[in-house]
């Protein structure tokens, strides 16, 4: 599981977003974004949601998120890339 950190906006996604290839190919087959803790975002962490998405096929891994907060599910969709981040409990095992 890969853990997002409290605060996801612009100033701090950069520096989440250094080590996000290594961190992202650490994870196993089944990679699982945890935004539980996710407090404070902007567009930005769409953004870092979707490299890791990306990062993820490419290593050949599924990928989904863990208690997305309801506010960015809602800008997911506003954007049309909510159906590429889904949400573990919908996705099979």
């Amino acid at each position: 599981m890969l853990t997002l950190p409290a605060v996801l906006t612009h100033a701090a996604s950069a520096q989440f977003a250094l080590g996000l290839k290594q961190a992202v190919a650490s994870q196993p087959a089944q990679l699982v974004a945890d935004a539980n803790g996710l407090h404070e975002f902007d567009s930005s962490a769409l953004a870092l949601l979707l490299a890791c998405r990306r990062e993820a096929l490419a290593g050949g891994k599924a990928f989904s998120v863990q208690g997305l907060p309801a506010r960015l599910r809602q800008l997911a969709g506003l954007y049309g890339v909510a159906e590429l981040i889904p949400d573990s409990a919908a996705v099979p095992a």
